[in-house]
């Protein structure tokens, strides 16, 4: 007697479920920038020595005019006829370093370390990947040099308070001197990171950012004093310090004028790093 063995069908492979789709969107890339921001140990450090900077020589300009006017010492006519908020943004000069050459480090950083081709990978259309970047590291600064500023004057006032140079929040141009600092920095940073795109070199871009801000006003000084009129004004640095000043001159910027040349200057550069995307590889 025979048996037939049953026949067993083999059950269809589960099918694997689909991988999602992801669209890169605006939102997306900033997240990304945001969180690559962050993840970097020199973003804590430089940030950190950026505020230090902007507080700690605000606050040693308001003592030392302090110390100077009680005793008595030598103070020459400009720290003399200085303000509250002249000594306590003091700082903007040092503070400005720092800030710029993290924007530098921010893009050169990817092209240094060779980061920046997952980047377009994941980016293609490569032009959001600038605009992210800058947006993402103008808002931190902004953020740290606002912060910077406000709190060196809000000490440094309470330093000088009872002097020539004191001040406060509700005296004319005090409040939109120290908004105005803080955006000078934030676009500083802008600037660096387009910088950084542009040349994508680390030191070349802190080479070029330091010349721009403080050494070619030094050599325009050297021309005569018709040539230093018309060009002086519209430096990157004379310009953007002409945002923060409490009192103008008819040799200087108004603000407004200030803050759209140096506006000007920022949009040249991050035009320049969008050229030098689109037109070469990375």
């Amino acid at each position: 007697m025979s048996t037939i063995a049953p026949i067993h069908t083999a059950e269809p492979s589960a099918v694997p479920p689909a991988r999602p789709v992801y669209r890169v969107t605006g939102r997306r890339v900033l997240r990304a920038e945001w969180a690559k921001l962050w993840s970097l140990r020199s973003t804590w450090i430089t940030l950190g020595l950026a505020l230090l900077f902007v507080v700690a020589f605000g606050l040693i300009a308001s003592a030392q005019y302090k110390s100077r006017l009680t005793s008595g010492g030598h103070m020459d006519r400009d720290f003399a006829s200085a303000t509250a908020v002249q000594l306590s943004l003091f700082g903007t000069n040092f503070g400005q370093l720092a800030l710029g050459v993290l924007g530098v480090l921010v893009t050169a950083g990817e092209y240094s370390t060779g980061m920046i081709r997952s980047t377009l990978a994941a980016v293609p259309r490569r032009l959001p990947v600038l605009w992210s970047k800058a947006a993402v590291y103008g808002l931190v600064a902004l953020l740290v040099g606002t912060a910077g500023v406000f709190t060196a004057f809000l000490v440094g006032s309470r330093i000088v308070a009872d002097t020539p140079a004191a001040l406060t929040l509700t005296d004319p141009g005090v409040l939109r001197s120290l908004l105005g600092a803080g955006f000078y920095l934030a676009l500083v940073g802008v600037i660096g990171a387009a910088l950084g795109a542009l040349l994508r070199s680390v030191a070349g871009g802190i080479s070029v950012l330091v010349a721009s801000l403080m050494l070619i006003p030094g050599l325009v000084s050297l021309l005569p004093s018709s040539w230093q009129d018309h060009i002086g004004p519209y430096l990157p640095g004379t310009a953007g310090e002409s945002m923060f000043a409490l009192h103008h001159t008819a040799s200087t910027l108004s603000p407004l004028g200030g803050m759209l040349v140096f506006l000007a200057w920022t949009a040249l550069a991050l035009a320049g790093a969008a050229w030098r995307l689109l037109r070469t590889d990375a």
